[in-house]
């Protein structure tokens, strides 16, 4: 996906504030400082659209990214923040199982690990919990950068072992920095959302004519 406008459009605290728009919604779910803002921001080649909260783990709010017409990047609170009450993340669990069970344009979640360390006992409830409730998903494993590339399918298998991914669960080696994993995200997305379902987008009739010529 080509993308030629992003724009932040309202950190909501309830439904009543969701966009209308009724385009497809990508969530983002993940622990605290674990990058989901500079994966937003590597996606649609901003530098800083998407800015982390000064209080990592307080903020009980979805953040909406408009992209182009096509759909939304939700931010989910980040959870796991040592500092945040039980109280709070009880609250946090409530707003955002409301969110995802009942909002009918979610697409997919993103579930965004950091491929430096195995998952979070966090990160296993929300797999185990997205998974239970049939809400498509794909893993994300961000600052691949931050280790060496010959250790990066070791870290890949730790996260798939720790969180019991399905062999079915698409997994992306994802860098911010580096861009890793950007087009290979983009197309999971773009089948998601049926985008280019109807049109046939100038990718397809430049690099691959043939295969265009047949869904069509």
């Amino acid at each position: 996906m080509k993308v030629n406008q992003a724009e932040f459009i309202i950190s909501a605290v309830g439904p009543s504030q969701y966009p209308t728009d009724a385009l497809p919604e990508i969530a983002l779910a993940g622990r605290s400082n674990v990058g989901k803002s500079s994966l937003i921001n590597r996606m649609i080649n901003r530098k800083n659209l998407a800015r982390t909260s000064s209080k990592p783990g307080k903020t009980q709010q979805l953040n909406y990214y408009k992209i182009n017409s096509d759909l939304f990047f939700v931010d989910l609170p980040g959870y796991g923040y040592a500092q945040v009450s039980k109280t709070e993340r009880e609250k946090w669990g409530k707003f955002i199982e409301n969110y995802l069970l009942h909002r009918e344009i979610l697409k997919l979640v993103l579930l965004v690990i950091d491929l430096r360390h195995p998952p979070s006992k966090d990160d296993q409830a929300m797999y185990s919990w997205l998974k239970h409730h049939g809400t498509p998903l794909c893993i994300v494993t961000t600052k691949a950068d931050k280790i060496p590339r010959s250790k990066w399918q070791q870290h890949i298998k730790i996260v798939k072992e720790t969180l019991g991914a399905d062999k079915s669960d698409p997994v992306i080696l994802f860098s911010s920095e580096l861009g890793l994993g950007k087009d290979e995200l983009w197309q999971i997305i773009e089948q998601k959302i049926g985008y280019g379902a109807d049109t046939t987008g100038e990718d397809q009739s430049e690099t691959q004519p043939e295969s265009a010529e047949q869904e069509h």
